[in-house]
């Protein structure tokens, strides 16, 4: 029990409230609301598996710099509570859970697998040669609800898609950005990069602003597009909002209040504009 414990703090778990919404979202939006809960289900899971595999692959690649970094000094791997070799393992058993998975859903889906578990692979690399891994990070979690509509559609290109996968990339590539923002000395020191090391705190911050703005287009272009009710709109009001707000407590020269509770706030975004999806279809 104590080693299951540890893995899910190791993959931080409830930091799929960044992704598995949106996987739902996706799912409802492509059924136009009657997609079935043996689907659900399946996305569900192939989500949460991948997602875990993905946080578990970060944590390894970056072992030898959390190591140095004071903030990383509770993690698990860090403490040597879960092994390499224990980490790999589980790696390849929650790789052959989503495949399982998926092979249940749709045969395109099964084909297109590669191509989405590839930015999960190749993120946790990308810090040590661009400062737009922010935006890899969004083009990763993007693959949920990319995966949740090709589920239920069938269909591998489709504009709604497209532009609800945007405003995800967009909304984790801004967030991501200013939380990264506290890491700038440390990345600059140990040659990593992020919009920070390349732009300076008040660069990235004001890169993050607009990657915000896109994200919110996005999501009004796309109740458009799909002629969603009052009540959608009102899930992107509160969006808005969080993401106004998240802004507000946060300067390029006071990252005081970029604590975990902030990182996790941002889950208010991809929780609200479920509900509020999910709402547009019952009433």
């Amino acid at each position: 029990m104590a080693t299951i414990k540890a893995h899910i703090k190791n993959i931080a778990l409830s930091h799929t409230i960044f992704d598995l919404p949106f996987a739902f979202m996706a799912a409802l939006l492509a059924s136009n609301g009657q997609v079935d809960a043996r689907t659900l289900f399946l996305i569900a899971l192939a989500v949460t598996s991948g997602r875990a595999a993905a946080l578990a692959i970060d944590n390894l690649a970056d072992l030898k710099f959390d190591k140095l970094q004071p903030r990383m000094k509770n993690r698990m791997m860090v403490r040597g509570i879960i092994s390499k070799s224990e980490a790999l393992l589980f790696i390849i058993g929650c790789l052959l859970i989503m495949v399982v998975t998926v092979a249940q859903l749709p045969p395109i889906c099964l084909k297109l697998l590669p191509l989405a578990a590839l930015p999960f692979i190749i993120y946790p690399f990308t810090k040590r040669f661009t400062g737009f891994c922010h935006v890899f990070l969004g083009v990763a979690i993007a693959m949920a609800p990319a995966g949740g509509w090709v589920a239920v559609t069938g269909e591998i290109f489709s504009v709604p898609m497209i532009i609800l996968c945007l405003a995800v990339v967009f909304w984790m590539a801004g967030f991501d950005t200013i939380y990264g923002l506290q890491d700038e000395k440390f990345d600059r020191a140990h040659g990593l990069h992020s919009m920070a090391t390349e732009y300076g705190a008040k660069g990235a911050f004001k890169i993050s602003k607009w990657f915000h703005v896109l994200c919110i287009i996005c999501f009004l272009v796309l109740g458009i597009i799909l002629d969603l009710k009052g009540i959608y709109y009102f899930g992107v009001g509160i969006a808005t909002g969080t993401l106004i707000y998240q802004r507000s407590i946060v300067t390029p020269k006071d990252f005081s209040r970029i604590t975990q509770s902030y990182f996790m706030r941002n889950g208010i975004v991809s929780v609200a504009i479920l509900i509020c999806t999910w709402l547009n279809y019952v009433w």
